[in-house]
This record gives C-alpha cells, sequence and structure tokens, in this order.
C-alpha cells in the first residue's frame, strides 16, 4: 500500500486537540455514551473472580481509564498463590510481548526525527542483511535452494512482521539454521542477533505474509545504531522516563522480588502449576547482553497504563509529549495490504490488521464468538496471557494483567472484553461498532 495511502487512512483514526483532562488529551469525534458503568463494574468484578474461583488463574488484575478518569480497578486472587501473596496494584508482571509497542514507540522518536523512512531497506541501517536469501525448498539432493528475495526488507516489513524472518527450530525448511545460529541467546549483543539473523534464510519473501517473529529486535538495534545509544537506554530516556514509567524495566532488583508475580503453567488437566521462579524470573534478575525489543519488559498495571494512556492521548501524557498526534495515528493504521491473505493466527484476534508493533480492529466483530472490541481500537497482548488496548472511539484504554501460561487458553481476554463492552449481539451498538 502507498505510504500516501497509509498516511492518509491514519488520518481518520484518530484526532486530537490540544484541551487535556486528567493528563490525557481528550479526542475529537470520542463518543460521550459512558462504556464504565456501575454495571459494567459489577459485570467485570465478578467475570475475573470467576476466573480465580475456578481455578483458571491464580490472580488477575485490571485497570480501566475512560474520559480522563480512572474507570475500573480491582485485583482477585494471589500475584503468588503459595506464599498467600495477594494479587494487586502493586504486583510486577513479565509482560513479554507487551513489549513491543514500547518499542515500537521509541523507534518512532526518531522517525519523526527525520532518521529513516519506513520504506527504506533494513540493510541500509543493518548491513548485515545486505545478501540476505530466501529459502525456497530443496533440491534433488536434499540441498538447500536459496534465492535472493523478490524485493528488499523494508522498515515498515520489520514493524508489521512482514519480514520473512524466521522464527523458530520447528519453521519448515528454516528451522535447522535457526537452531545452528541460536540468535536469541541472551548472551547475544543486538548487533549480535542480527549477525546470527543473518545466516539463517529468510522464510518467505518481504512483504508476502504476516509471520510473528522477532523483528522488533532488529527495530531495537536501529534504534541503537540511529540514536548512538544502548537500545535499554534511549529506551529509558525518551520514553520510559519522560512517561514516569519507573517500574518498567528489564532487570528487577532485589529489594523488589518479593513483589514479581509468580508464574502459572496450566496443564492439559486445567490444574495450575507454580512455575519456579529462578527458571520463570531468570531473565529479569539479571543483566544480560541482549536487549529485546520483541520481549523482556516486566511492568506493573499503572505503569502500563501510563503508556496506554500517552497513546490514547496522541502522544502525549501529563505534560510529556513523546510522539505527536500524526506519529501516533500512523502506528494506529494498518499497514498490512489485503494482498497479505497468509496471516498464521492474526485473524484469531478479530477482524484486525496490523500497524507499527500492535494490531489494529479493521470491522466490527463479526459474531460473538470473536474477540469483543471497537473500530479503530489498536492492542496488543503477552505470553503470560497479559493485555491492553486503546479505544479512541470511546477515549477508553484497559489493561489486563495475570501470569497464564501457555497463552489464554482459557478465554480470559474474551470474557474481559465482554465484561467491559457489554456481550457482543444483534442489539450491540458500543461507540457504533
Amino acid at each position: 500500500m502507498p505510504r500516501s495511502t497509509i498516511t492518509a487512512l491514519a488520518l481518520l483514526l484518530l484526532s486530537a486537540d490540544c484541551s487535556s483532562t486528567g493528563g490525557t488529551a481528550r479526542l475529537q469525534g470520542a463518543s460521550d455514551q459512558q462504556i464504565v458503568t456501575a454495571a459494567t463494574r459489577a459485570r467485570i468484578d465478578s467475570t475475573l473472580r470467576h476466573f480465580v474461583d475456578v481455578g483458571n488463574v491464580a490472580g488477575v488484575e485490571a485497570l480501566v481509564w475512560e474520559k480522563g478518569h480512572e474507570a475500573y480497578y480491582n485485583a482477585f486472587g494471589f500475584a503468588d498463590r503459595e506464599a498467600k501473596r495477594a494479587m494487586g496494584r502493586d504486583a510486577i508482571v513479565q509482560i513479554y510481548s507487551m513489549t513491543k509497542p514500547i518499542a515500537g514507540v521509541a523507534l518512532m522518536t526518531l522517525y519523526e526525527q527525520g532518521k529513516f523512512q519506513l520504506d527504506e531497506p533494513v540493510s541500509k541501517y543493518v548491513p548485515e542483511f545486505a545478501n540476505l536469501r530466501v529459502y525456497a525448498g530443496a533440491d534433488s539432493s536434499g540441498s538447500p535452494i536459496l534465492v535472493p528475495p523478490r524485493r528488499a526488507m523494508t522498515i515498515r516489513d520489520l514493524t508489521r512482521h512482514t519480514a520473512g524472518l524466521a522464527t523458530s527450530p520447528d519453521n519448515p525448511g528454516v528451522g535447522p539454521f535457526f537452531a545452528r545460529a541460536d540468535p536469541l541467546n541472551r548472551n547475544n549483543t543486538l548487533t549480535q542477533e542480527a549477525e546470527r539473523f543473518a545466516s539463517v534464510p529468510l522464510w518467505y519473501h518481504p512483504g508476502e505474509k504476516w509471520e510473528y517473529s522477532f523483528a522488533v529486535d532488529i527495530q531495537a538495534l536501529i534504534v541503537e545504531r540511529l540514536s548512538g545509544q544502548p537500545f535499554d537506554r534511549y529506551l529509558q530516556d525518551h520514553v520510559l522516563t519522560p512517561l514516569r514509567m519507573r517500574e518498567t524495566r528489564y532487570v528487577v532488583p532485589a529489594s523488589d522480588l518479593p513483589r514479581f508475580a509468580a508464574m502459572y503453567w496450566r496443564g492439559d488437566s486445567g490444574g495450575l502449576t507454580h512455575v519456579p521462579d529462578d527458571s520463570a524470573h531468570a531473565f529479569n534478575l539479571k543483566r544480560y547482553p541482549l536487549t529485546p525489543g520483541t520481549f523482556g519488559l516486566t511492568s506493573t498495571v499503572d505503569d502500563y497504563m501510563r503508556f496506554a494512556r500517552m497513546l490514547l492521548g496522541g502522544g502525549s501524557l501529563d505534560g510529556a509529549r513523546v510522539l505527536r498526534p500524526e506519529t501516533v495515528r500512523l502506528m494506529a493504521t494498518s499497514h498490512l495490504s489485503d494482498s497479505v491473505t497468509s496471516r498464521s493466527w492474526l485473524p484469531s484476534k478479530g477482524q484486525v490488521g496490523f500497524g507499527i508493533d500492535f494490531a489494529v480492529r479493521v470491522r466490527p466483530p463479526a459474531n460473538a464468538a470473536e474477540n469483543n472490541g471497537v473500530v479503530g481500537e489498536f492492542f496488543w497482548d503477552g505470553l503470560a496471557s497479559t493485555l491492553f488496548w486503546v479505544d479512541p472511539k470511546n477515549d477508553l484504554a484497559a489493561v489486563l494483567f495475570v501470569q497464564l501460561m501457555p497463552f489464554d487458553q482459557v478465554h480470559l481476554h474474551k470474557s474481559f472484553r465482554d465484561a467491559v463492552y457489554g456481550p457482543i449481539g444483534p442489539a450491540s451498538a458500543v461507540g457504533n461498532r
């Protein structure tokens, strides 16, 4: 899709004026309808409490911000069930892929400075990627056939997961290359990770499929190279500190470990097992050379809501401007062309496209079984079943924190969304879905 078209579409999604309520700019065109009422709060309470009572989660908390005010917060169950430590606002959780939108914001601060363009080749800033090849099957002897990509991988490809990068040793054809390269070894620097990825053939031609990948780590490397700062330092200086996200970090200090929520694994029988802390928390207990943009941050529900409120406010919060409104609009526009029909599991998120490091709802839910939400909403989630979304139409943001693996097999996200908006039905018209 031409950049001019994407930019034009972006302008239709959000429009922020300069007025401020509760530290967040009120969005022009936002519905005056109140989503979170007393009945809504009771419905959310009942929903989340049920997940704890039946043993589907050990503990859960949710925070909803609407029209400049905290509209809902509550917590149920335990941050550490075995220690009888209650879930609460001070709980520190692993956010996994909810790191990606934060990394994307860091990248886009450099876009605003004119440091790069989205359709420039990645190899301009990561020359390690100058000679990439695409896996095209095997010959009669079983040797891999590698061909040049049909076009260069662009920075836009990195941000929307169409780059072609291999993701796992299980990928057909390219898996053995990935296993040998070990790009995600936490003792790699971002540069070393890129070097190792460069030795792995692309899984598919850039721009032709959507496959979730570790491309945001390459974004993080571009941030390093354009800014001249280590990625984690740039992230701190340009995103976390301005937003006063004081408890969003890679390493949890020893003094805060008592607040670090336990991780639970849901087995085939439905029971929850406490994953040993020294295993579950290993990446966050000490500093490693790898500072990924793909995963790795920990946060609290209030910290992450500050990030969501910044996006809801068109890039600013409490007087701190991180991005311009037009940049947030660009991020919150789907950059996936309709020609990209192979989209892996993305359709399981509902009627969505993909913007810059988060999904974007482009159509109302097709049926009551789909995830609830409003056109123009943008959102993402994390491996441990965490979730956030920003709903400009209703001037609302929501954060749901839990520590549950495998990812949301209990349909917590669907239930929470239905609790916020009301169940999907023929008469549903929340914010003119």
